[in-house]
């Protein structure tokens, strides 16, 4: 824990204008793009909704297509069949709920249909500028390997992340983490060669004695 200062300072200079790479131009397409990011990359997420958001880009739009039409704009991000199905229901949500507008509150974004814990953070922190840290794979695999925290399942892992950094860090932090697991501390094969905070990594220590 008292190493998470340093690592969070050295990949602020790593990743110096971190932010979401999800492409969207109102709080409204970034729930839509966060929900079709489930198992899905941001690459592929960006080239799937521009078709989508030029034929549904309000929640009024989108409610009003057939789930079946939805299920041909998303195809490509995979688990298409559930994330038309939370995209039609969140947006009649919305319409029914909202007066059609994106709630910046997170427990109201919570509480729309087919958003969970670790998409309504990343609205509120992206689109309303607020603190949270939303726990994808990603965080979870780097800020356990760091030792940051130390963790089984994502909400340990937010609320131990909670912890350890200063609430008004947790939204940037969330994205320094996030993108040093996608381009460094990646999955199969770390790049730790190339890896600015190693020197505090347990994962490194554990895994090069020699």
């Amino acid at each position: 824990m008292s190493n998470t200062r340093q690592i969070l300072k050295l990949l602020a200079k790593d990743f110096p204008n971190a932010k979401s790479e999800l492409h969207f131009d109102s709080p409204y397409e970034l729930l839509v793009a966060v929900i079709l990011s489930a198992q899905c990359t941001d690459k592929r997420v960006n080239a799937v909704t521009p078709a989508l958001f030029s034929v549904a880009n309000t929640p009024k739009l989108m409610a009003q297509l057939p789930v079946e039409r939805i299920e041909e704009l998303i195809h490509s991000c995979g688990f298409y069949h559930s994330k038309a199905t939370y995209l039609k229901e969140m947006s009649q949500d919305l319409l029914e709920r909202f007066n059609g507008q994106v709630p910046c509150d997170l427990k109201d974004l919570q509480s729309l249909k087919g958003v969970g814990r670790k998409t309504a953070n990343v609205v509120y922190a992206v689109a309303f500028g607020g603190q949270a840290i939303a726990v994808d794979t990603h965080v979870f695999r780097v800020s356990n390997r760091l030792g940051i925290v130390s963790a089984k399942n994502v909400l340990d892992t937010e609320k131990q992340l909670m912890q350890a950094i200063p609430a008004e860090q947790w939204a940037d932090s969330h994205h320094y983490i996030l993108l040093h697991g996608r381009y460094v501390c990646k999955s199969q094969n770390p790049n730790c060669r190339q890896c600015s905070v190693k020197d505090y990594c347990k994962y490194y220590k554990e895994n090069n004695r020699g």
